[in-house]
């Protein structure tokens, strides 16, 4: 079986490897941080606006008078 030139020098004995490396560094990942900070603040406000019946949580009462007398000068 023939093999391929893999480092394309006209050689098909030898084979060289590389390695690439990447560099991650650099604060890298803290938005991830970030975004379950935030999350977890909204759902705290919400929870917190929910409970003092912001949002509905207790009952309101809105009365409408029957009629109303507009007097006229």
């Amino acid at each position: 079986m023939h093999m391929a030139d893999i480092n394309r020098d006209g050689t098909e004995d030898r084979v060289i490897e590389r390695t690439t490396v990447v560099n991650t560094d650099g604060g890298g990942g803290s938005g991830g941080v970030i975004a379950v900070v935030v999350l977890l603040a909204v759902l705290v406000i919400g929870y917190l606006l929910y409970s003092n019946g912001t949002f509905g949580g207790s009952k309101t009462e809105i009365k409408v008078p029957d009629s109303i007398n507009v007097n006229v000068t």
